[in-house]
């Protein structure tokens, strides 16, 4: 009975400290990589524009539309309670900060966990069970490097870009709305213009950097970490957007915060 009871409690601890060490091992192995990008041909840049086309491009109409219904939800939603109070203006301020700084960057960072993190999962356990990963580690070739650098790269590309779009489309969702409450558009535009700055800007595009690095490290680690058949790859690509979820949550609200105590 004890030797039982020592075994499980063995096992947990061997599980809680692979899940821990891991993830950080994992992203050593990247990080240790990071030169062999300047050397010739390090970077693939075929591969680079092809992620660029599925993590961006493609992911452009989806983004318009779910950022032009957000902004417009959000309109509607502070029109009801500014009209109470006659501070109908006031709806400019709510859409324009609230799209700029929270949630462009997290719809668009929403949808990179289904489009991108599902996909690298389900690319790399696939590659995982045709044993491409470990031809590649015969050949003396780093596979932690060779297949994360070309999707980080056009994800860091490809989130800030399409967060212009989600808070372009966001803001017009917002004008759209405004005519209810007879703003005007003319004045709407000025309102926008007036309250928001290059700084709200910057500072929800920067959210969308650390929003890439932790989408596009989870996709590829579930990956390398599901099993050799079909379920592994499935519950991979499966864990992987659950898991991206959870850091770009997390990461969102510490990021708020450290954005609340300079004055932002």
């Amino acid at each position: 009975m004890n030797g039982n009871t020592d075994s499980r409690i063995h096992d947990f601890f061997n599980g809680v400290g692979s899940s821990v060490l891991d993830p950080v091992l994992f992203i050593g192995t990247v990080s240790r990589q990071f030169p062999s990008l300047f050397r010739k041909r390090g970077l693939r840049k075929r591969e680079l524009f092809y992620y660029l086309d599925l993590c961006g491009a493609k992911s452009i109409p989806v983004v318009t539309l779910i950022c032009f219904l957000m902004g417009a939800v959000l309109g509607i939603q502070a029109a009801l309670q500014m009209r109470k109070v006659g501070t109908e203006i006031f709806v400019v301020d709510l859409v324009g900060f609230s799209v700029l700084k929270e949630f462009g960057p997290l719809m668009v960072a929403m949808i990179s966990t289904g489009r991108a993190a599902s996909a690298f999962a389900a690319e790399i356990g696939t590659m995982k069970v045709n044993e491409e990963i470990s031809a590649l580690e015969t050949m003396g070739i780093s596979p932690a490097a060779y297949l994360v650098y070309p999707k980080l790269l056009a994800m860091l590309i490809a989130m800030p870009l399409l967060t212009v779009f989600g808070d372009v489309t966001g803001i017009v969702g917002g004008m759209l709305v405004g005519l209810s409450v007879n703003i005007p558009l003319q004045a709407y535009w000025t309102r926008t213009v007036t309250i928001l700055d290059p700084i709200t800007f910057l500072l929800g595009a920067g959210k969308t950097v650390v929003f890439a690095v932790l989408i596009t490290l989870a996709g590829c680690y579930c990956g390398f970490k599901a099993s050799s058949d079909a379920q592994g790859v499935g519950r991979g690509a499966t864990s992987a957007v659950v898991l991206s979820i959870f850091l770009v949550v997390v990461a969102d609200a510490v990021i708020t915060l450290l954005y609340s105590f300079i004055g932002y």
